[in-house]
């Protein structure tokens, strides 16, 4: 298994948009984002913040991504 990067939201973002996750809405600082299928990712952008591991390995458990696979989009 493969060490999480250390990104901020914008990042994931981007990951999650090559696997064709759509801006559903955005209320302040969290931005949602849903997959054709139904999977549905909510992710926090901060500013100038790195997201916590936790909070990383949430997220890419809510795309039902593995690491290897989120660290491959990256």
């Amino acid at each position: 298994m493969s060490r999480l990067p250390i990104i901020n939201g914008k990042m994931v973002i981007n990951a999650l948009q090559k696997i064709d996750f759509q801006l559903v809405r955005q209320k302040g600082s969290h931005i949602r984002m849903k997959h054709e299928d139904g999977r549905i990712v909510t992710i926090p952008v901060h500013s100038s913040k790195n997201l916590g591991k936790g909070l990383l390995r949430k997220i890419i458990r809510d795309a039902e991504l593995t690491v290897d696979e989120f660290i491959s989009l990256l």
